[in-house]
């Protein structure tokens, strides 16, 4: 039944012929809408939000908001925020609704949910958010909500994921700081907090792309520790280990990116990474100053 009902709006909440119409669609008086606090969006973009306020200005709301029924003649949305605050934003003092009693069944409910998620471009980790809910509230596996949303399963679960990542980084992402791409790389080294943050920051820092990225994560990080029985003696030409180091640190510093010195003997040779063709580039442009 679920299935068979999806897209067609909030219509196909409600039963065709067993009940007043006048009870359960009306004017609402804006102020006495609260926002559900269980709404898996938490950035709205104001951009967008503009966009739909002016839509609304020219043609009105046509979709009626969904909400339920709460004491002293008050009502929580189920969907329809972006046009309550598209609404707010016009001056409007009433917008109209449908109104899902209390007594409506489970399945009814958790349509209103799937629904509030299929009419949204929620952002990954608000898509994310949603799903876990469902799950949780309605007792859902993965499979069952890839069906009941029209989704790939390996879709559900990829986006999933992107819960395991710190609460900074999901921030992110909702806030457009780094792609969904991007994001789905740093899963890589989720379980290194330093290494992700240092990856995070040369993100946005460089401007990397999702190649440059999956290229970062996928090098294999130094180790300063060596078994004690491992530990090579530098020849009497060797440079010092300090003086090595503060060049490195140096060249580093200079050129925001992965610099080493291998020593052979009294020769040896400086390796300087680029993570992509820009990045190439960018060093060339800064050596030849």
């Amino acid at each position: 039944m679920v299935k068979s009902v999806l897209g067609r709006g909030v219509g196909a909440l409600l039963p065709e012929e067993s009940q007043d119409d006048a009870d359960r669609f009306f004017m609402c008086d804006v102020d006495k809408i609260s926002t559900n606090p269980n709404q898996p969006r938490s950035h709205f973009d104001e951009e967008k939000l503009q966009q739909l306020a002016d839509s609304i200005q020219e043609k009105g709301i046509i979709q009626p908001l969904l909400v339920t029924r709460k004491a002293s003649n008050r009502y929580v949305l189920i969907a329809g925020e972006r046009r309550l605050r598209a609404a707010r934003m016009l001056g409007h003092e009433e917008v109209p609704v449908v109104v899902m009693e209390e007594g409506d069944d489970r399945e009814s409910l958790e349509l209103a949910l799937i629904e509030n998620i299929q009419r949204h471009d929620l952002n990954p980790i608000e898509e994310a958010l949603a799903y876990t809910r469902l799950m949780e509230e309605f007792n859902l596996t993965q499979e069952d909500v890839a069906k009941k949303v029209g989704r790939q399963r390996s879709t559900i679960t990829n986006v999933l994921r992107l819960l395991q990542l710190p609460e900074s980084v999901r921030n992110d992402v909702i806030c457009g700081t780094i792609s969904e791409g991007h994001a789905r790389v740093l899963l890589r080294v989720k379980d290194d907090p330093d290494r992700l943050q240092d990856v995070r920051d040369r993100i946005i820092k460089d401007q990397l792309s999702v190649r440059a990225t999956e290229r970062i994560c996928t090098q294999q990080p130094q180790s300063d520790a060596q078994p004690a029985d491992k530990v090579k003696r530098p020849s009497p030409e060797e440079l010092p280990k300090s003086y090595c180091a503060a060049v490195v640190n140096q060249l580093t510093n200079q050129l925001h990116t992965k610099v080493r010195i291998v020593q052979q003997g009294k020769r040896g040779r400086l390796e300087i990474e680029y993570y992509s063709s820009d990045d190439l580039d960018r060093l060339l442009s800064l050596l030849s100053t």
